[in-house]
């Protein structure tokens, strides 16, 4: 190697920065992320990796925590940042002072970064601009704690530490560690190379006009290799449409999203055959891996880009479907996971969770409705045949779990003592909470899991009667007398009138908070017209719609917190619901306030909206405030845009009947609007808006177009 190498400080000991003060969450709302899963980069908007969360990460695991680059006595002032799709971003800053013989700046740094999977890059461009020629010392410190996920997110990182130099003949450093190893490498090489510092210096001198560049590169694997691998890049399992509207908003927001999801796929190393099953990681940073929840609600979302993403989806957690009955992990027969990681997941305080986890009592529901909602949208039906058992355990498990019931309902409790004591999507500890602001005890029946239930029974009794199988008709009497318990136990009423409670708690007495919950039970066929205007109604009200999207607690309520996780704060794959919900049971002009929230939102945030930002309002704030340690991307709510843009065109899907239908709703406030390459039945559907509200639709072949 051609650098100076020195490999211990004056007095002979390894040194190593002290690790930041631990014990609260990071905050990620001013972090850049760029990410190609199973691999993310956080850093600072100068993009510096110097604090809280920021980092380099492989597979749950933090492979550098420090990368930070300084101009010996030379202010580096930050002036731009911004992403380049999901995978990319740029730095620029200026070299205070350094070559100026005006008040111009003379010399400046472009950081740009490029994310793989296992592996990122940081490319270094100083540019002299100016007149004379300068001269100065550039110092990367680099740094690495081998965090995994849950130390780093309870803020218990441990200290960094010693670095070594990397093997053969690239110049860098190296960190291992419990069978992960992560390399950082300079081309060219540094001028010095200060192992114990982890520092890499560069003698940089530039004549006027001239470039000066050096490529950081780190990479890091598993000597086992990737629990979950990245798929083939060239493999995407959706179409990729081109929205061109009269609001570049959301066409930006639906590119934006795109992006993301294409960079959130991860492929199932069980898959079979040629087959190279895919699912949709959760979100970036805490949860880039499979969660059943989130993936499936992602995939159904999608299925106006295609089926693939959901048959994939479906498999993966087909595969991993309860067979025993385990409390320790939730697992039981039939039933559909919650989580899977490589280790344990332990927040000191909080809670312990096994590799796999099974801690969810709605997944099992919403894996049959895709299932369901998949074949209508065209997914092949030898395909859909084959994922049929799967399907019936998962009705079976439906059917236990209420028949265990003494009200015949879906329950869940925290079996083990140290796993998730609400196991619904809200699932904080303080989610389910009755109007005064107390928390409801479990066993805990929630409102929108009977819905899902009263859903996947109707789409399983469909399934089953198509494909010539026994079971549809007791499966249509479960749900109506699903429906009927329902009415006569969750409704409530207050001030404003009658309303479904968010929950029966342990007692069976309804927790009568008024909630987002709502949104999930329209268009599922639970409510009647009557129950759904009166719900519709109450969506719109201002207390839930904050002008940016949907309250998950009203802001009328004791315990209304807009920083809330799940009690006041704003999600946007449950506004895309609840827009969604109302669509199909016809009440577009809520639907259509809602999306137009989100769709401000999507501005402030870059087009990439984050899992959930602060309710406070479009009255009290015309910008919304980020919840400062979100996940951004986040899958489900990327794909809010395209459940959206499904809402707004109307769109519903019977290949098994023959039919498509393009019912614009709200989508004229976009006209004239165009977007090409969705999917249907495996074949291209094309719709364009005029501005007087004619509509033009290109189908495949076989499919009736229903317009009304």
């Amino acid at each position: 190697m051609d650098a100076t190498v020195k490999t211990q400080d004056s007095n002979g000991s390894v040194t190593a920065p002290a690790p930041e003060a631990g014990g609260l969450q990071p905050f990620l709302h001013d972090a850049v992320v760029t990410l190609h899963a199973p691999s993310l980069v956080i850093s600072r908007a100068d993009g510096q990796v110097s604090e809280g969360a920021d980092g380099f990460y492989h597979g749950d695991r933090r492979a550098l925590s420090q990368l930070t680059v300084a101009a010996e006595s030379i202010t580096l002032a930050p002036v731009a940042q911004g992403l380049r799709g999901a995978d990319g971003a740029d730095f620029r800053a200026v070299l205070r002072g350094l070559g100026e013989a005006t008040p111009d700046p003379a010399v400046t740094l472009h950081r740009r970064r490029a994310t793989a999977a296992g592996r990122f890059e940081d490319r270094l461009e100083i540019a002299n601009a100016g007149s004379r020629q300068v001269r100065f010392r550039l110092t990367v410190t680099a740094g690495s704690d081998l965090a995994g996920m849950d130390q780093v997110k309870s803020g218990h990182a441990p200290e960094q530490m010693p670095p070594q130099v990397v093997d053969g003949e690239a110049v860098g450093l190296s960190w291992t560690g419990d069978g992960f190893t992560a390399r950082l490498v300079s081309e060219p090489a540094p001028d010095v190379l200060d192992v114990p510092a982890g520092q890499l210096s560069y003698d940089v001198e530039l004549d006027p006009g001239t470039v000066w560049s050096v490529t950081l590169t780190c990479a890091a694997a598993y000597e086992d290799g990737d629990q979950f691998p990245p798929p083939p890049a060239d493999r995407v399992p959706w179409s990729v449409p081109v929205l061109r509207s009269a609001d570049r908003r959301l066409d930006g927001w639906l590119e934006q999203s795109l992006a993301d999801l294409d960079r959130l796929r991860l492929a199932d190393p069980q898959s079979e055959g040629d087959r190279s099953d895919q699912f949709l990681a959760a979100g970036a940073p805490w949860f880039l891996t499979l969660f059943g929840r989130d993936a499936l609600w992602a995939a159904r979302m999608l299925l106006p880009l295609g089926t693939d993403l959901a048959a994939g989806t479906l498999r993966t957690l087909a595969r991993r479907q309860g067979t025993r009955t385990d409390p320790a992990t939730e697992e039981q027969p039939g039933k559909i996971l919650h989580e899977v990681r490589r280790d344990t997941l332990h927040i000191p305080g909080q809670l312990t969770l096994p590799p796999v986890y099974y801690g969810t009592v709605d997944a099992t529901p919403l894996w049959i409705t895709l299932l369901h909602d998949a074949w209508r949208w065209g997914l092949d039906p030898a395909q859909v045949e084959e994922l049929l058992p799967h399907a019936e355990s998962a009705l079976a498990w439906m059917r236990d779990q209420a028949a265990a019931d003494s009200d015949g309902f879906l329950r869940y409790i925290d079996h083990s003592g140290e796993g998730l004591s609400n196991q619904g999507w809200k699932d904080s500890d303080d989610s389910i909470r009755y109007r005064d602001g107390s928390r409801a005890h479990a066993p805990i029946a929630l409102c929108e899991v009977q819905a899902y239930a009263y859903e996947a029974a109707c789409g399983g009794a469909a399934l089953l009667r198509a494909f010539g199988r026994p079971g549809a008709e007791d499966w249509e009497a479960w749900a109506e007398q699903l429906a009927a318990r329902f009415r006569d136990r969750f409704w409530v009423s207050d001030e404003h009138g009658p309303y479904p409670a968010v929950a029966l708690d342990g007692d069976g007495k309804p927790v009568d908070s008024v909630t987002s919950g709502f949104g999930h039970l329209l268009g599922t066929g639970l409510l009647n017209a009557e129950e759904s205007a009166l719900l519709a109604a109450r969506i719109a009200a201002p207390d839930l719609d904050a002008g940016h999207g949907l309250r998950t607690l009203s802001s009328d309520a004791v315990g209304f917190n807009p920083y809330g996780y799940h009690v006041g704060s704003i999600w946007p794959h449950d506004t895309a619901i609840a827009v969604h919900g109302l669509i199909r049971a016809g009440f577009w002009e809520a639907a259509a306030s809602l999306a137009a929230g989100l769709l401000s939102a999507s501005t402030v945030f870059e087009a990439r909206l984050p899992e959930l930002f602060a309710g406070h309002g479009a009255e009290g704030s015309r910008l919304p405030a980020p919840y400062p340690a979100s996940c951004r991307p986040q899958a489900w709510a990327a794909t809010s845009s395209v459940l959206v843009l499904q809402a707004a065109l109307g769109l519903k899907a019977d290949v098994p009947g023959g039919r498509i239908t393009v019912n614009p709703t709200f989508a004229p406030k976009y006209a004239p609007l165009t977007i090409t390459g969705l999917q249907v039945g495996g074949g291209q559907l094309d719709i364009t808006l005029a501005a007087d509200g004619s509509v033009k639709v290109t189908a495949p072949e076989g499919l009736a177009l229903v317009t009304t």
